[in-house]
């Protein structure tokens, strides 16, 4: 299920962005959960939100803290969300360069702008979305959703992004699913953990820190080199 977000800081605009959206996924069958936010503020008073969203729609002119600001401490956590900026003034298009925006779109053209936008998103997930059959079932995942996988006895269990961090338990060894995830930015830190370099905040004191502030151990004998892997993996980014 996907997660958007609308930032907006006029009722008028949340309402047809959302009335727009609903229709879009209406007509794709696509699942999703969309909330609104009235300011910057709003939309960063829960920490988690930076890397919650699968896209969020950021109107750029808003007051106190504008949509440019907000979505700066989006990227500021490495988040991979997918950034549409929104405005009425066709000079703030060289803004969202910034801040790495996949579209920029104005107000006044949202009815015949959001569908192409979408359309544009949804093929670049569909390059990042893997299958696993977990216990709860075939599921399809987003990789950029996934936060880290942990193994436990004979089973592994992902923690996976959504409304919240929810967990999906598979019966395969650790080695099995890194070996699946190649390619996808995954960094084997401990025997026993495979993180999302996309949601490492930093990495010190033999510490794994993740942008939603969880921590995670990382052995003397493989901290220079899980510390060396993510140094690279930012440089390219």
């Amino acid at each position: 299920m996907l997660q958007i977000a609308i930032c907006d800081d006029e009722k008028f605009y949340r309402d047809k962005m959302k009335m727009y959206l609903e229709s879009y996924l209406t007509d794709h069958n696509l699942e999703a959960t969309i909330h609104l936010f009235l300011s910057g503020e709003d939309f960063l008073s829960r920490k988690e939100n930076v890397v919650k969203y699968d896209i969020v729609f950021m109107d750029i002119n808003m007051n106190e803290m504008d949509g440019i600001q907000t979505a700066m401490q989006i990227r500021a956590f490495q988040s991979e969300t997918f950034i549409v900026l929104v405005t009425a003034f066709i000079n703030y298009v060289l803004d969202g360069y910034k801040v790495n925006a996949v579209r920029y779109i104005m107000k006044d053209s949202l009815e015949e702008a959001l569908p192409e936008c979408m359309d544009a998103i949804l093929q670049k997930m569909r390059l990042q979305q893997v299958s696993f059959s977990f216990s709860e079932g075939e599921k399809r995942l987003y990789t950029d959703n996934i936060l880290y996988i942990e193994s436990q006895r004979h089973k592994s269990v992902f923690h996976y992004l959504e409304s919240g961090v929810v967990t999906y338990q598979i019966y395969e060894k650790l080695d099995q699913i890194e070996a699946a995830l190649d390619g996808y930015g995954f960094l084997r830190i401990h025997k026993s953990y495979l993180v999302n370099m996309k949601h490492i905040r930093r990495i010190s004191n033999y510490t794994v820190l993740l942008d939603l502030g969880e921590e995670l151990p990382v052995p003397r004998l493989r901290y220079r080199a899980v510390k060396e892997a993510f140094v690279a993996f930012k440089g390219v980014v």
